[in-house]
């Protein structure tokens, strides 16, 4: 079977033409398509996985060849990253789709939210397959304007508020990439990435290309959440319908963000120690500053968005070492493994901060109220809920056989390896925090039965959420696996491989 990047695309922008047009006459059609189109995109992807692939799969839209070697074309690019982060994407975001066929009940318009979820789900993978920095661009708005959508989705006061703040940062962030390709392509006359890195390996660094570069560090770094350009993300994350929470936490602000940072500032531009430097101490802020915010929070979901936050800071402090190494000519093992740990966290956070967010859901679902204060004793009432809870804040805080051990453990190794000691400190440091966020957040919401004030409104959860939860604590274990090296090799060592391999991309996908 041929691998037809496009797919990943089609079938979800199909799914969401469908769904207002056939589901406003059958029944259920919403539901099952959109889990039928997610699913069908983890099956699809998990097989080229295990088939493996020599090398990019590239695709021409509309067939254009290069004139005298400049690409005209719409590339899409299916290499080792991008399958790593697709398969993230698509796997939240069928468990995520299968969660809400019971959630979802409790708002109205349900045809709207699956196709704004299709919506999202095709831009995000465009994103992620795009070889074009201006369809990056686009595939970016048209994730991020369903996502305003689905944030605004109660049309509650809270939520309405939270998705203005989340479109005007987000509008911001848009206004800045757009100027950023406006000025890449003034500087090198193309768009597509392969050609840019091509001919900005050849000049120099002058001043216009980096305020390019500072342009789409905070152009990204807003999409990302990064600190100091976090303001939306807790009232964003907080307000959204749970699946929403799960699939913004989980995937929209790697993909939108990370992904794309790697993406540019690894295969396409000269990684420079400045660059480096400020991407790293970026990483290290939000990972510090994120988890200080969160330990005072008592609305369950405002905790868990300030944690993503934090979680994000060790993915990027691992590829920020990665950069560094490479930059100076260093060890190129250590680099690997410093970017290896920082993409193995960034799947492990989509799992357990995905989990955690559908437990939200499901303690609000119950209990009416994700007020720490006025939850207690859920753990007799909800036994799926408080074991997923406890599988997910031992794998976020770290406590092995959980995956967040592994990953954490892998950025802690090469920091000190690397001789980066301050980060590593800091990030054992930011575990404990996080452990003990977590601890107050099981004792609050499941053990402290003497002072609970909420009643349950319901006395059972729909099945689908229960199987989205357990399945998402199941592969929380299981990808502790990747730290084998036979596992490793199939998942992980191709997208580590990409970025390592600096100056390949262009050679790979156009020859140059």
């Amino acid at each position: 079977m041929e691998l037809t990047p496009a797919l990943y695309i089609i079938v979800p922008l199909l799914g969401a033409f469908l769904i207002p047009v056939i589901g406003h006459f059958v029944k259920g059609f919403q539901k099952v398509l959109t889990v039928l189109i997610t699913l069908f995109l983890v099956v699809y992807n998990i097989w080229f996985f295990v088939t493996g692939f020599d090398a990019p799969v590239v695709t021409k839209v509309g067939g254009w060849e290069a004139v005298n070697d400049v690409p005209i074309a719409i590339y899409l690019v299916y290499d080792g990253l991008s399958a790593f982060i697709l398969l993230t994407i698509c796997l939240i975001a069928f468990l995520s789709a299968f969660y809400a066929v019971g959630y979802i009940k409790r708002f109205t318009a349900e045809n709207n939210f699956y196709a704004l979820l299709c919506l999202m789900i095709a831009g995000m993978n465009g994103v992620v397959l795009s070889g074009d920095i201006f369809n990056i661009y686009v595939f970016l708005e048209i994730a991020v304007i369903a996502s305003y959508a689905l944030v605004a989705f109660g049309t509650e006061k809270q939520e309405l508020e939270a998705s203005f703040k989340y479109q005007v940062l987000g509008g911001i962030a848009s206004i800045l990439i757009l100027f950023a390709v406006a000025l890449l392509y003034w500087q090198t006359q193309t768009l597509n990435l392969a050609d840019i890195s091509v001919i900005l390996q050849e000049g120099t660094q002058t001043t216009a290309l980096i305020f390019t570069e500072v342009l789409l560090i905070v152009g990204f770094g807003l999409k990302a959440a990064m600190i100091p350009f976090h303001a939306w993300l807790p009232d964003a994350h907080s307000s959204a319908p749970s699946p929403i929470s799960a699939m913004l936490s989980g995937v929209l602000i790697k993909a939108v963000g990370i992904y794309a940072l790697l993406r540019l500032f690894f295969n396409i531009f000269v990684i420079t120690y400045e660059v480096s430097l400020v991407i790293t101490i970026l990483g290290a802020l939000s990972m510090v500053v994120g988890v200080l915010l969160a330990i005072g929070q008592w609305d369950l979901k405002r905790l868990l968005a300030y944690h993503s936050i934090s979680q994000m800071g060790y993915v990027i402090i691992g590829v920020g070492i990665g950069m560094l190494i490479i930059q100076r000519d260093g060890n190129m093992t250590i680099a690997a493994l410093a970017i290896a740990g920082g993409l193995f966290h960034m799947i492990n956070h989509a799992l357990f901060k995905g989990l955690l967010f559908l437990d939200a859901g499901a303690i609000e679902f119950m209990a009416g109220t994700r007020n720490l204060r006025n939850l207690g004793g859920l753990a007799r009432y909800m036994p799926v809920t408080s074991s997923t809870s406890l599988g997910a804040s031992m794998a976020i805080s770290g406590i092995p056989p959980f995956n967040g051990f592994f990953s954490k453990l892998l950025i802690i190794i090469a920091a000190v390896r690397g001789e980066f000691y301050l980060l590593a400190a800091l990030a054992v440091f930011v575990n404990f925090v996080t452990l003990g966020s977590f601890m107050k957040f099981m004792r609050y919401a499941f053990y402290n039965s003497d002072k609970s004030k909420a009643k349950l409104k319901t006395d059972r959860l729909p099945f689908t959420m229960k199987f989205s939860m357990i399945t998402m604590v199941i592969l929380c274990v299981l990808m502790s696996l990747m730290i084998i090296p036979y596992f490793r090799e199939i998942m992980l060592t191709p997208a580590v491989d990409v970025l390592v391999n600096t100056s390949e991309y262009a050679t790979k996908l156009i020859g140059l």
